[in-house]
């Protein structure tokens, strides 16, 4: 009898299938095979020896192995391990790591310079505290076992120069180095970095990239030639044959999190693939996330600072200004001492951001005659005005649409107004009140590639821009040594909304703001324009007290038992009938196995209870810190059938709560 063997195929449904090798061949573990499925033709992946449980007579052949070499065990153990904790099915987090035939087999014309990297191409000098931290990082590579290690820098203070001596060891033992960003907007100015560090352009690997740089970059990958890769989170799936260390930059982003398809969080699942491939990992931030801080305090990651900025640069100071004491013109936005200090700034020759974390020119449009607002037909969202565009615009599904002549509800004419500002009313305002001023936009909408960021970061740097009007965007790492203030529009703007996070994030990106400012020769000025001055967000901020703030926020949360000292997780239904979405989640309640550690919230609407044009109910599953939660969920929800029209969503550990 010939012998059989166990194939994963990137398709959703769960489980492996059994084939016959090609005759008079036998197949080895990892190999890429094509194979006929459901009158297709798909890549394999040979996981191991057949299961048993179909006759051979009734089973199909394996119609070639494809020349590339073999998946690593270590990859196809994160497979399962990813598998294992979202409860995404195995075939589901395999297509992540090839996505599609055309990424595997070489074509003819292909012709790919793979570069090469000196570790010793330029090193940096370095103060005293970079060079211990650097020191204890590049150990951490030489003892060449796992370890996480938090590397925990004040903005401006060098993190990425100590990480890159991390990253230089790893390359002295021609080891692959994996560098992970939150956005691809920052890979340009970190491409220039790492090159002029190393002597040669990273490997890069995320959505921007055309379909034969992929496949390139791929196949490079696969085959060990490419040794230091920058990519996004989905980097992390590359089926690399020597991954020596991961560096995560920017650990405290929300963007690590896919929500989509397969959701995982970028930086856990670092975490996760450095042990499994017993190698180091380094969770780089300026303003960690606390669940990381927290496994520093448990002694589960190490804890690396440094506490001051590099050369002479100081951090800047920060105040609050009260807009409730402040007098605003019609249809000003900017308060009077904010406006004052970036006046000042460009009368100096310095440059200035003013920061407000809102697309678009204004979140809400209604009519002034009957108060009608208009909402978006497929969200439970408010259109956002894009005056530049001449839309209305949906932030969540992309529904688009000019304003209309008269209002849906009362018929009236030219009584729409636009509420509350946006960045393009930011910037409208400064062009009225300071026209000399020479100022640009910077917004994900404008800048959807690494290199129209690049270009704009390019121009600033080059003076011809005295002021960037933007959103978070602006927040990520960039520096401008003239660069001498920033002003926060509005500060409070991420404290609403329920969110458990709130507070954290809301810090986090202030934080991060703040640290644009002063980042060369002269001490740089913050000022936050709020409602709340005695937030403790907004007092950290101006004591410049982080760890007090921190602490705080860690021992609410484990008042209310909420991440890190406890679980969560996230379960949602959508449908277009939102009777049947209600029916559906109140049955999933109904059928929840009762456990002592476990505690049922919901079903409730969640906050969008509508999202291009689903409804949705959740659930949320509380359970302590150590509890198995994927095995619990597997074990329940893996008898429910669902009905076709309706679905649900499983978020192991939400990152978000919309």
């Amino acid at each position: 009898m010939p012998p059989t063997y166990r194939l994963l195929l990137p398709v959703p449904q769960a489980g492996f299938y059994d084939y016959l090798p090609p005759e008079g061949e036998s197949l080895s573990e990892g190999q890429y095979v094509e194979v006929p499925f459901g009158g297709r033709v798909m890549i394999g992946i040979v996981w191991g020896a057949g299961g048993g449980d179909v006759p051979v007579t009734k089973l199909k052949a394996v119609r070639r192995v494809l020349d590339v070499p073999p998946l690593p065990p270590v990859s196809r153990a994160f497979v399962e391990w990813v598998s294992a904790y979202t409860l995404a099915p195995e075939g589901v987090v395999l297509k992540m790591l090839f996505g599609n035939a055309k990424l595997i087999e070489a074509k003819k014309k292909d012709s790919f310079d793979c570069p090469r990297f000196d570790p010793d191409f330029h090193q940096p000098t370095l103060t005293d505290a970079q060079r211990a931290a650097a020191d204890y990082l590049t150990q951490k590579v030489t003892e060449g076992d796992y370890s996480a290690t938090l590397l925990d820098g004040v903005t401006g203070s060098g993190k990425t120069e100590v990480f890159c001596e991390a990253m230089a060891e790893n390359l002295r033992q021609n080891k692959q180095t994996l560098l992970l960003l939150p956005e691809i907007a920052m890979t340009a100015a970190l491409i220039d970095r790492l090159t002029a560090r190393f002597g040669g352009r990273p490997v890069e690997w995320h959505s921007g990239l055309g379909e034969r740089q992929r496949r390139f970059h791929w196949q490079a990958i696969a085959r060990g030639e490419a040794k230091l890769i920058l990519g996004a989170r989905s980097a992390l799936f590359l089926p690399y044959p020597d991954l020596g260390l991961i560096v995560v930059d920017e650990e405290h982003e929300a963007a690590y999190k896919q929500e989509e398809g397969t959701i995982y969080h970028g930086r856990d699942m670092a975490v996760a693939r450095a042990h499994l491939g017993r190698i180091p990992v380094i969770l780089s931030s300026a303003t960690p996330s606390l669940e990381t801080l927290f496994n520093g305090q448990q002694g589960k990651y190490g804890h690396v600072k440094l506490p001051t900025r590099f050369g002479s640069a100081g951090m800047p100071s920060i105040a609050c200004v009260d807009v409730r004491k402040q007098k605003f013109a019609p249809h000003e936005f900017i308060a009077p001492p904010v406006f004052d200090a970036l006046k000042e700034t460009i009368a100096r020759g310095k440059q200035a951001m003013l920061f407000l974390n809102r697309r678009g020119y204004a979140p809400l449009t209604l009519c002034r005659g009957c108060g009608h607002r208009l909402e978006c037909p497929r969200c439970t969202a408010w259109l956002t005005e894009h005056k530049k565009a001449a839309q209305l615009r949906c932030h969540h599904c992309d529904f688009a649409m000019r304003l209309p002549e008269s209002c849906p509800s009362c018929q009236a004419k030219d009584k729409f107004a636009a509420c509350g500002p946006g960045v393009e009313r930011i910037a409208e305002e400064v062009s009225k009140r300071l026209p000399e001023v020479r100022f640009a936009l910077m917004v994900s909408d404008l800048l959807e590639t690494p290199q129209a960021a690049q270009e704009l970061v390019d121009r600033m740097a080059r003076r011809e821009l005295d002021l960037l009007i933007g959103t978070q965007i602006m927040a990520k790492g960039y520096h401008f040594p003239d660069l001498t203030f920033v002003g926060v529009i509005d500060g409070d703007l991420g404290l609403s909304g329920g969110d458990p996070r709130a507070a954290e994030r809301t810090f986090q990106l202030l934080q991060q703001m703040a640290g644009r400012s002063g980042r060369g020769t002269e001490a740089g000025r913050v000022l936050l324009q709020t409602t709340q001055p005695d937030h403790p967000v907004m007092q950290a901020l101006v004591k410049g007290d982080r760890d007090a703030f921190l602490e705080a926020e860690l021992r609410e949360r484990e008042a209310y038992h909420l991440p890190p000292y406890a679980r969560l997780a996230s379960l949602t239904v959508s449908g277009e009938d939102v009777t049947e979405v209600i029916k559906a989640a109140q049955h999933l309640a109904a059928t929840a196995p009762s456990h002592p550690h476990v505690r049922i919230l919901g079903p409730a609407p969640a906050p969008y209870a509508r999202l291009r044009g689903k409804y949705r109910h959740r659930l949320m599953i509380q359970t302590p810190r150590g509890f198995n939660l994927s095995f619990y969920l597997r074990g329940w929800l893996s008898g429910l059938k669902w009905p076709h029209r309706l679905r649900l969503l499983v978020d192991i550990d939400p990152y978000s709560f919309l």
